[in-house]
Protein backbone atom coordinates (compact mmCIF):
# COMPACT_ATOMS: atom_id res chain seq x y z
CA UNK A 1 0.00 0.00 0.00
CA UNK A 2 1.36 3.46 -1.04
CA UNK A 3 1.97 5.14 2.09
CA UNK A 4 2.85 8.84 1.95
CA UNK A 5 3.48 11.81 -0.43
CA UNK A 6 6.47 13.39 -0.60
CA UNK A 7 7.10 16.74 0.66
CA UNK A 8 8.85 19.33 -1.94
CA UNK A 9 7.77 22.71 -1.98
CA UNK A 10 9.03 26.46 -2.98
CA UNK A 11 9.31 26.82 0.55
CA UNK A 12 10.78 23.96 2.38
CA UNK A 13 9.40 25.29 5.68
CA UNK A 14 5.91 24.58 4.97
CA UNK A 15 5.14 21.11 5.49
CA UNK A 16 2.52 20.47 2.33
CA UNK A 17 2.99 17.56 0.33
CA UNK A 18 1.43 18.83 -2.94
CA UNK A 19 2.71 21.60 -4.49
CA UNK A 20 0.69 24.31 -6.56
CA UNK A 21 0.58 27.35 -8.80
CA UNK A 22 -1.75 30.06 -9.07
CA UNK A 23 -3.78 29.16 -12.21
CA UNK A 24 -4.76 32.40 -14.45
CA UNK A 25 -8.20 33.04 -14.42
CA UNK A 26 -10.81 31.61 -16.65
CA UNK A 27 -12.98 30.13 -16.06
CA UNK A 28 -22.80 27.80 17.84
CA UNK A 29 -21.89 24.44 16.81
CA UNK A 30 -22.26 21.04 18.15
CA UNK A 31 -19.55 19.32 17.81
CA UNK A 32 -18.99 15.10 18.18
CA UNK A 33 -14.72 15.39 17.74
CA UNK A 34 -13.42 12.13 17.20
CA UNK A 35 -9.59 12.13 16.61
CA UNK A 36 -8.08 9.35 15.38
CA UNK A 37 -4.54 8.28 16.85
CA UNK A 38 -2.15 5.86 14.70
CA UNK A 39 -1.11 2.73 15.85
CA UNK A 40 1.68 2.47 17.86
CA UNK A 41 4.68 3.51 16.43
CA UNK A 42 2.90 4.77 13.11
CA UNK A 43 2.31 7.99 12.44
CA UNK A 44 -0.78 9.27 10.54
CA UNK A 45 -0.11 9.37 6.59
CA UNK A 46 -2.45 12.40 6.72
CA UNK A 47 -5.43 14.69 8.29
CA UNK A 48 -8.56 14.39 7.35
CA UNK A 49 -11.20 17.12 8.36
CA UNK A 50 -15.12 15.83 8.33
CA UNK A 51 -17.78 18.17 8.85
CA UNK A 52 -21.74 17.41 8.83
CA UNK A 53 -21.94 14.42 10.87
CA UNK A 54 -20.34 11.94 8.02
CA UNK A 55 -21.62 8.54 8.31
CA UNK A 56 -18.93 6.68 10.49
CA UNK A 57 -18.99 3.89 7.73
CA UNK A 58 -16.68 6.70 5.71
CA UNK A 59 -15.29 7.67 9.08
CA UNK A 60 -13.91 4.00 9.58
CA UNK A 61 -12.88 3.61 6.15
CA UNK A 62 -10.93 6.50 6.21
CA UNK A 63 -9.31 5.64 9.98
CA UNK A 64 -8.62 2.13 8.66
CA UNK A 65 -6.57 3.90 5.85
CA UNK A 66 -4.16 5.13 8.37
CA UNK A 67 -5.45 9.05 8.51
CA UNK A 68 -6.05 11.34 11.68
CA UNK A 69 -10.06 11.70 11.26
CA UNK A 70 -11.26 15.01 13.01
CA UNK A 71 -15.25 15.16 12.94
CA UNK A 72 -17.63 17.63 13.63
CA UNK A 73 -21.28 17.30 13.67
CA UNK A 74 -22.50 20.35 12.29
CA UNK A 75 -20.85 22.93 9.27
CA UNK A 76 -17.81 24.37 9.26
CA UNK A 77 -17.90 27.47 10.59
CA UNK A 78 -15.11 30.46 9.32
CA UNK A 79 -12.86 29.94 11.98
CA UNK A 80 -12.91 25.80 11.37
CA UNK A 81 -11.93 26.71 7.94
CA UNK A 82 -9.11 28.94 8.26
CA UNK A 83 -7.95 25.54 10.33
CA UNK A 84 -8.78 23.02 7.82
CA UNK A 85 -6.60 25.23 5.67
CA UNK A 86 -3.59 25.06 8.08
CA UNK A 87 -4.11 21.47 8.60
CA UNK A 88 -5.72 19.34 6.47
CA UNK A 89 -5.42 17.03 3.81
CA UNK A 90 -8.73 16.11 3.02
CA UNK A 91 -11.77 17.49 3.45
CA UNK A 92 -15.00 16.21 3.91
CA UNK A 93 -18.37 17.80 3.34
CA UNK A 94 -22.06 18.07 2.80
CA UNK A 95 -24.20 20.80 1.29
CA UNK A 96 -24.56 22.90 4.17
CA UNK A 97 -20.84 24.02 4.34
CA UNK A 98 -20.35 26.21 1.45
CA UNK A 99 -16.67 26.99 -0.23
CA UNK A 100 -16.77 29.45 -2.36
CA UNK A 101 -13.49 31.30 -4.43
CA UNK A 102 -11.81 32.83 -1.78
CA UNK A 103 -11.44 29.49 0.62
CA UNK A 104 -9.54 28.33 -2.11
CA UNK A 105 -6.66 31.14 -1.64
CA UNK A 106 -4.54 29.42 0.56
CA UNK A 107 -5.42 26.08 0.08
CA UNK A 108 -1.73 24.52 -0.83
CA UNK A 109 -1.80 21.64 1.66
CA UNK A 110 -5.62 20.47 0.55
CA UNK A 111 -5.61 18.11 -1.70
CA UNK A 112 -9.34 16.79 -2.00
CA UNK A 113 -12.68 17.76 -1.05
CA UNK A 114 -15.46 15.10 -0.63
CA UNK A 115 -18.74 15.86 -0.87
CA UNK A 116 -20.80 12.96 1.28
CA UNK A 117 -24.12 13.85 -0.98
CA UNK A 118 -25.16 13.82 -4.55
CA UNK A 119 -24.70 17.72 -5.53
CA UNK A 120 -21.60 20.07 -5.66
CA UNK A 121 -23.08 23.41 -5.74
CA UNK A 122 -21.86 24.44 -2.65
CA UNK A 123 -18.68 24.27 -3.56
CA UNK A 124 -17.16 26.62 -6.29
CA UNK A 125 -15.55 23.76 -8.88
CA UNK A 126 -13.56 26.42 -10.89
CA UNK A 127 -11.79 27.85 -8.09
CA UNK A 128 -10.82 24.58 -6.87
CA UNK A 129 -9.56 23.21 -10.33
CA UNK A 130 -7.30 26.18 -10.55
CA UNK A 131 -5.46 25.21 -7.55
CA UNK A 132 -5.54 21.36 -8.29
CA UNK A 133 -7.87 20.45 -5.54
CA UNK A 134 -10.04 17.28 -6.72
CA UNK A 135 -13.82 17.58 -5.74
CA UNK A 136 -15.48 14.55 -5.34
CA UNK A 137 -19.18 13.19 -4.75
CA UNK A 138 -21.80 10.74 -4.58
CA UNK A 139 -23.90 10.50 -7.52
CA UNK A 140 -25.13 6.99 -7.26
CA UNK A 141 -25.83 6.62 -3.79
CA UNK A 142 -28.98 8.06 -2.45
CA UNK A 143 -30.83 7.58 -5.37
CA UNK A 144 -32.87 5.20 -3.94
CA UNK A 145 -34.10 7.46 -0.88
CA UNK A 146 -35.35 9.79 -2.97
CA UNK A 147 -37.00 7.70 -5.92
CA UNK A 148 -39.36 6.00 -2.38
CA UNK A 149 -39.60 9.26 -0.97
CA UNK A 150 -41.40 10.39 -3.75
CA UNK A 151 -43.34 7.43 -4.60
CA UNK A 152 -44.83 7.55 -1.20
CA UNK A 153 -45.65 11.43 -1.61
CA UNK A 154 -47.62 11.06 -4.94
CA UNK A 155 -49.28 8.39 -2.97
CA UNK A 156 -50.17 10.39 0.02
CA UNK A 157 -50.99 13.54 -2.35
CA UNK A 158 -53.35 11.30 -4.68
CA UNK A 159 -55.38 10.14 -1.74
CA UNK A 160 -55.33 13.09 -0.04
CA UNK A 161 -53.68 11.89 3.19
CA UNK A 162 -52.36 15.81 4.45
CA UNK A 163 -55.77 16.85 4.15
CA UNK A 164 -57.40 14.04 5.91
CA UNK A 165 -54.41 13.87 8.79
CA UNK A 166 -55.31 17.59 9.50
CA UNK A 167 -58.54 17.37 9.88
CA UNK A 168 -57.96 13.90 12.53
CA UNK A 169 -55.84 15.32 14.47
CA UNK A 170 -58.43 18.35 14.87
CA UNK A 171 -60.62 15.76 15.56
CA UNK A 172 -62.81 15.45 12.68
CA UNK A 173 -63.63 12.31 11.17
CA UNK A 174 -63.71 12.62 7.21
CA UNK A 175 -64.53 9.53 5.51
CA UNK A 176 -65.37 9.81 1.89
CA UNK A 177 -63.31 9.07 -1.75
CA UNK A 178 -64.00 12.33 -3.15
CA UNK A 179 -61.03 13.56 -4.92
CA UNK A 180 -58.80 10.19 -3.89
CA UNK A 181 -57.37 8.48 -6.32
CA UNK A 182 -55.27 5.12 -7.10
CA UNK A 183 -52.18 5.72 -8.35
CA UNK A 184 -52.83 2.81 -11.00
CA UNK A 185 -53.01 3.48 -14.65
CA UNK A 186 -52.37 6.80 -13.49
CA UNK A 187 -49.57 9.40 -15.76
CA UNK A 188 -46.46 9.76 -14.30
CA UNK A 189 -44.24 12.64 -15.94
CA UNK A 190 -40.41 12.65 -14.88
CA UNK A 191 -38.58 16.09 -15.53
CA UNK A 192 -35.13 15.27 -15.87
CA UNK A 193 -34.88 11.47 -16.68
CA UNK A 194 -31.10 10.83 -14.87
CA UNK A 195 -29.90 8.75 -11.74
CA UNK A 196 -33.14 9.45 -9.74
CA UNK A 197 -35.87 10.22 -12.22
CA UNK A 198 -34.97 6.53 -13.99
CA UNK A 199 -35.00 4.41 -10.71
CA UNK A 200 -38.28 6.64 -9.74
CA UNK A 201 -39.97 5.40 -13.23
CA UNK A 202 -39.07 2.23 -12.88
CA UNK A 203 -40.89 1.99 -9.20
CA UNK A 204 -43.74 3.82 -10.81
CA UNK A 205 -44.35 1.15 -13.40
CA UNK A 206 -44.30 -1.21 -11.14
CA UNK A 207 -47.48 -0.25 -9.53
CA UNK A 208 -48.95 0.52 -12.71
CA UNK A 209 -48.31 3.80 -13.63
CA UNK A 210 -47.74 4.96 -17.38
CA UNK A 211 -44.24 6.78 -17.20
CA UNK A 212 -43.45 9.72 -20.01
CA UNK A 213 -40.38 11.97 -19.38
CA UNK A 214 -38.75 14.90 -20.52
CA UNK A 215 -35.02 15.46 -20.69
CA UNK A 216 -32.95 17.70 -23.21
CA UNK A 217 -30.66 15.28 -23.32
CA UNK A 218 -31.66 12.00 -24.93
CA UNK A 219 -31.83 9.30 -22.96
CA UNK A 220 -32.58 5.66 -23.25
CA UNK A 221 -35.93 4.76 -21.79
CA UNK A 222 -36.20 2.07 -19.10
CA UNK A 223 -39.15 -0.35 -19.24
CA UNK A 224 -42.35 1.32 -21.28
CA UNK A 225 -41.70 4.50 -20.10
CA UNK A 226 -41.88 6.94 -22.90
CA UNK A 227 -39.99 10.44 -23.94
CA UNK A 228 -41.71 13.50 -24.44
CA UNK A 229 -40.38 16.08 -26.87
CA UNK A 230 -41.54 19.33 -24.76
CA UNK A 231 -42.04 20.28 -21.35
CA UNK A 232 -45.55 21.45 -22.34
CA UNK A 233 -46.31 17.89 -23.91
CA UNK A 234 -45.41 16.29 -20.35
CA UNK A 235 -47.37 18.46 -18.50
CA UNK A 236 -50.84 18.53 -20.12
CA UNK A 237 -50.41 14.91 -19.59
CA UNK A 238 -49.28 14.53 -16.51
CA UNK A 239 -51.64 13.34 -12.94
CA UNK A 240 -48.16 13.83 -11.28
CA UNK A 241 -45.41 15.78 -12.37
CA UNK A 242 -42.05 15.18 -10.34
CA UNK A 243 -39.07 16.98 -11.14
CA UNK A 244 -35.50 15.94 -11.21
CA UNK A 245 -33.33 18.39 -12.88
CA UNK A 246 -29.80 20.35 -11.44
CA UNK A 247 -29.89 23.70 -11.09
CA UNK A 248 -28.55 25.56 -13.77
CA UNK A 249 -29.54 29.03 -15.42
CA UNK A 250 -31.78 26.90 -17.78
CA UNK A 251 -33.80 25.41 -14.62
CA UNK A 252 -34.37 28.20 -12.68
CA UNK A 253 -37.98 29.12 -12.28
CA UNK A 254 -38.59 26.26 -15.21
CA UNK A 255 -41.77 26.06 -13.16
CA UNK A 256 -43.73 28.90 -13.08
CA UNK A 257 -47.21 30.87 -13.71
CA UNK A 258 -47.11 29.47 -17.29
CA UNK A 259 -46.15 26.21 -16.86
CA UNK A 260 -48.18 25.55 -14.47
CA UNK A 261 -51.80 26.90 -16.21
CA UNK A 262 -50.27 24.08 -18.87
CA UNK A 263 -51.03 21.24 -16.45
CA UNK A 264 -53.88 19.07 -16.21
CA UNK A 265 -56.55 20.21 -13.53
CA UNK A 266 -56.12 18.93 -10.41
CA UNK A 267 -52.67 17.54 -11.01
CA UNK A 268 -49.88 17.11 -8.55
CA UNK A 269 -46.21 18.34 -8.44
CA UNK A 270 -43.44 17.07 -6.57
CA UNK A 271 -39.86 18.82 -6.40
CA UNK A 272 -37.01 16.89 -4.96
CA UNK A 273 -34.54 18.49 -7.18
CA UNK A 274 -33.66 22.11 -6.31
CA UNK A 275 -35.76 24.92 -4.29
CA UNK A 276 -35.16 27.61 -7.08
CA UNK A 277 -36.92 25.31 -10.13
CA UNK A 278 -40.48 26.12 -8.89
CA UNK A 279 -41.74 29.33 -8.56
CA UNK A 280 -43.66 29.10 -5.04
CA UNK A 281 -45.65 32.46 -5.06
CA UNK A 282 -46.95 30.75 -8.55
CA UNK A 283 -47.47 27.82 -7.01
CA UNK A 284 -49.46 29.23 -4.38
CA UNK A 285 -51.77 30.96 -6.87
CA UNK A 286 -52.32 27.60 -8.63
CA UNK A 287 -53.04 25.90 -5.55
CA UNK A 288 -55.19 28.26 -4.19
CA UNK A 289 -57.22 28.02 -7.43
CA UNK A 290 -57.69 24.42 -7.45
CA UNK A 291 -55.80 24.34 -10.56
CA UNK A 292 -53.07 22.34 -8.43
CA UNK A 293 -54.67 19.70 -6.75
CA UNK A 294 -51.65 19.02 -4.04
CA UNK A 295 -47.47 19.42 -4.43
CA UNK A 296 -44.57 17.78 -2.14
CA UNK A 297 -41.96 19.73 -1.82
CA UNK A 298 -38.32 18.41 -0.60
CA UNK A 299 -36.16 21.43 -1.25
CA UNK A 300 -36.81 25.29 -1.08
CA UNK A 301 -35.25 28.31 -2.12
CA UNK A 302 -33.98 29.25 0.88
CA UNK A 303 -33.44 26.84 3.48
CA UNK A 304 -31.95 26.92 6.93
CA UNK A 305 -28.34 26.63 8.19
CA UNK A 306 -29.27 23.99 11.02
CA UNK A 307 -31.03 22.71 12.83
CA UNK A 308 -30.98 25.97 14.93
CA UNK A 309 -32.83 27.90 11.78
CA UNK A 310 -36.45 28.56 11.10
CA UNK A 311 -38.06 27.83 7.97
CA UNK A 312 -40.97 29.66 6.47
CA UNK A 313 -42.46 29.29 3.11
CA UNK A 314 -45.63 30.99 1.95
CA UNK A 315 -46.76 27.18 1.19
CA UNK A 316 -47.07 26.53 4.99
CA UNK A 317 -50.56 25.09 6.25
CA UNK A 318 -52.20 24.67 2.61
CA UNK A 319 -54.53 21.82 2.02
CA UNK A 320 -52.79 18.80 0.31
CA UNK A 321 -49.59 20.13 0.90
CA UNK A 322 -46.39 18.26 2.15
CA UNK A 323 -43.08 19.87 3.30
CA UNK A 324 -40.32 17.97 4.21
CA UNK A 325 -36.64 19.37 5.43
CA UNK A 326 -34.53 18.37 2.33
CA UNK A 327 -34.50 14.99 3.16
CA UNK A 328 -35.01 12.98 -0.02
CA UNK A 329 -30.88 11.51 0.73
CA UNK A 330 -31.71 11.13 4.42
CA UNK A 331 -31.69 7.62 5.13
CA UNK A 332 -29.81 5.57 7.40
CA UNK A 333 -28.89 3.53 4.28
CA UNK A 334 -28.15 6.05 1.99
CA UNK A 335 -25.98 8.42 4.38
CA UNK A 336 -23.70 4.87 4.69
CA UNK A 337 -23.60 3.88 1.28
CA UNK A 338 -22.37 7.45 0.70
CA UNK A 339 -19.74 7.43 3.39
CA UNK A 340 -18.79 4.27 1.75
CA UNK A 341 -18.53 5.69 -1.26
CA UNK A 342 -16.57 9.12 -1.49
CA UNK A 343 -14.39 7.72 1.69
CA UNK A 344 -13.09 4.93 -0.76
CA UNK A 345 -12.62 7.95 -3.85
CA UNK A 346 -10.69 10.15 -1.76
CA UNK A 347 -8.47 7.47 -0.56
CA UNK A 348 -7.95 6.05 -3.39
CA UNK A 349 -7.06 9.84 -4.87
CA UNK A 350 -4.48 10.05 -1.88
CA UNK A 351 -2.95 6.93 -1.67
CA UNK A 352 -2.56 6.52 -5.59
CA UNK A 353 -3.59 9.48 -7.31
CA UNK A 354 -6.88 7.95 -9.04
CA UNK A 355 -9.09 10.82 -9.82
CA UNK A 356 -12.32 8.27 -10.93
CA UNK A 357 -14.90 10.16 -10.14
CA UNK A 358 -13.84 13.56 -10.25
CA UNK A 359 -15.83 16.49 -10.72
CA UNK A 360 -13.79 19.13 -11.71
CA UNK A 361 -10.59 17.22 -12.88
CA UNK A 362 -9.67 14.91 -15.66
CA UNK A 363 -10.33 11.36 -14.74
CA UNK A 364 -8.14 8.70 -14.54
CA UNK A 365 -8.89 5.33 -12.93
CA UNK A 366 -5.66 4.01 -11.28
CA UNK A 367 -4.32 0.94 -9.31
CA UNK A 368 -1.50 0.87 -6.82
CA UNK A 369 1.54 1.35 -9.23
CA UNK A 370 3.90 -1.81 -9.27
CA UNK A 371 6.73 0.27 -9.29
CA UNK A 372 8.28 2.04 -6.38
CA UNK A 373 7.20 5.49 -7.00
CA UNK A 374 4.34 7.38 -9.16
CA UNK A 375 4.83 10.82 -10.25
CA UNK A 376 0.98 13.14 -9.93
CA UNK A 377 1.96 16.27 -12.50
CA UNK A 378 -1.43 18.52 -12.81
CA UNK A 379 -0.84 21.27 -15.51
CA UNK A 380 -2.58 23.93 -18.23
CA UNK A 381 -3.25 21.67 -20.96
CA UNK A 382 -1.34 23.34 -23.93
CA UNK A 383 0.94 21.74 -26.21
CA UNK A 384 4.71 20.68 -25.10
CA UNK A 385 3.61 19.72 -21.27
CA UNK A 386 4.36 16.19 -21.51
CA UNK A 387 7.43 16.43 -23.42
CA UNK A 388 9.16 18.55 -21.22
CA UNK A 389 7.68 16.22 -18.14
CA UNK A 390 9.25 13.29 -20.54
CA UNK A 391 12.66 15.55 -20.75
CA UNK A 392 12.97 15.86 -16.63
CA UNK A 393 12.56 12.75 -16.01
CA UNK A 394 15.22 11.38 -18.74
CA UNK A 395 17.50 13.84 -17.87
CA UNK A 396 18.03 11.91 -14.25
CA UNK A 397 18.21 8.68 -16.16
CA UNK A 398 15.50 7.32 -14.36
CA UNK A 399 13.40 5.06 -17.08
CA UNK A 400 9.41 5.31 -17.23
CA UNK A 401 7.77 2.04 -16.62
CA UNK A 402 3.87 3.40 -17.57
CA UNK A 403 1.83 6.58 -17.32
CA UNK A 404 -1.45 7.59 -18.32
CA UNK A 405 -3.13 11.39 -19.62
CA UNK A 406 -6.43 12.69 -19.46
CA UNK A 407 -7.33 15.94 -19.76
CA UNK A 408 -10.31 18.51 -19.26
CA UNK A 409 -10.57 21.74 -20.41
CA UNK A 410 -7.64 23.85 -19.16
CA UNK A 411 -6.50 21.34 -17.39
CA UNK A 412 -4.50 17.98 -17.62
CA UNK A 413 -3.62 15.29 -15.52
CA UNK A 414 -0.56 13.13 -15.98
CA UNK A 415 0.23 10.03 -13.79
CA UNK A 416 3.87 8.52 -14.38
CA UNK A 417 5.42 5.24 -12.84
CA UNK A 418 9.27 5.13 -12.43
CA UNK A 419 11.49 3.00 -11.28
CA UNK A 420 13.59 4.66 -9.30
CA UNK A 421 13.79 6.75 -5.77
CA UNK A 422 16.96 8.54 -6.72
CA UNK A 423 16.97 12.64 -6.74
CA UNK A 424 13.04 12.48 -5.99
CA UNK A 425 13.05 15.49 -4.39
CA UNK A 426 14.98 17.47 -7.18
CA UNK A 427 13.23 16.27 -10.08
CA UNK A 428 9.41 17.07 -8.29
CA UNK A 429 11.00 20.70 -8.15
CA UNK A 430 12.26 20.52 -11.18
CA UNK A 431 9.07 19.67 -12.52
CA UNK A 432 7.37 22.47 -10.37
CA UNK A 433 9.43 24.71 -12.44
CA UNK A 434 7.76 23.98 -15.35
CA UNK A 435 5.34 27.31 -16.20
CA UNK A 436 3.09 24.74 -17.15
CA UNK A 437 2.54 23.18 -13.53
CA UNK A 438 -0.53 23.81 -11.31
CA UNK A 439 0.51 20.91 -8.79
CA UNK A 440 2.86 17.77 -8.36
CA UNK A 441 3.03 15.33 -5.86
CA UNK A 442 5.04 11.69 -5.78
CA UNK A 443 3.44 8.73 -3.89
CA UNK A 444 5.71 6.18 -2.62
CA UNK A 445 4.95 2.35 -2.75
Amino acid sequence: MLQRSIQCTKQPSLPITLLSKQMPATTKTTSSVSRTKPAPGKKPIATVALFESIHQCGVDLLKAAGFRVMAEADAASTSQLAQVQATATLLGIRSRTQLKDNFFHNCERLEAIGCFCIGTNQVDLGAARSKGVAVFNAPHSNTRSVAELVLGEMIMLLRRIPVTNRAMHSGQWHKNAEQRHEIRGKTLGIVGYGNIGSQLSVLAESLGMRVIFFDPVTKLALGNAQAVKTLRQLLVQSDVISLHVPETQSTRMMIGEERLHQCKQGAVLINAARGTVVDIEALCRALDSGHIGGAALDVFPQEPAGKAGKFSSPLSGRKNVILTSHIGGSTVEAQAAIGEEVAHKLIDYYLWGSSSGSVNLPQIALQQPATSVRLLHLHHNVPGVMSALNQIIADHNINISGSHLNTLGEVGYASVDIESRAGLQKLCQELLSLPETIRVRAVNR
